[in-house]
């Protein structure tokens, strides 16, 4: 695979404002653990190799096991996460299939249980910002070395 074209370079302004989206959702009080599992579980779905690679091993650098790195593609069938992580990585999944269903109001009340409205909202928006990032890296030929 080659690099189609080094996007932060064309266009400064469009990475500094992704870079402000991710402070941003850096700044939702998500635990550190859960998201990274989120931006993995999202990356899993989209297919970004780059963002795989990169979230996995800041995973890794928290201190992650690696049983629950390696079977995030299958979290609703294992007990390793927790009932919060579990109803968060099903928003990610919702959220990043929103063409399929929306997001139906179990999968909010569920998430509802264990995050208030401001934490749902920071949940989103991390989960809009990976998307972004995904996209972006997917596009631009982005890939895991």
């Amino acid at each position: 695979m080659k690099l189609r074209m080094n996007y932060a370079k064309v266009y400064p302004e469009a990475y500094q404002t992704m870079i402000a989206q991710e402070d941003f959702a850096k700044r939702g009080g998500i635990d550190p653990i859960l998201y990274e599992l989120i931006k993995i579980r999202v990356s899993q779905i989209n297919g970004c190799a780059f963002c795989i690679r990169m979230h996995t091993k800041d995973l890794r650098a928290l201190g992650e096991e690696e049983k629950r790195i390696y079977l995030l593609n299958a979290w609703k069938e294992t007990e390793f996460y927790s009932d919060k992580e579990k109803a968060a990585l099903e928003l990610a999944e919702t959220v990043t299939k929103i063409s399929d269903k929306g997001v139906p109001d179990s999968v909010y009340q569920r998430v509802r249980e264990y995050f208030d409205e401001k934490e749902f909202v920071a949940l989103v928006v991390l989960i809009n910002t990976i998307n972004s990032w995904n996209r972006i890296a997917i596009s631009t030929g982005m890939y895991a070395t």
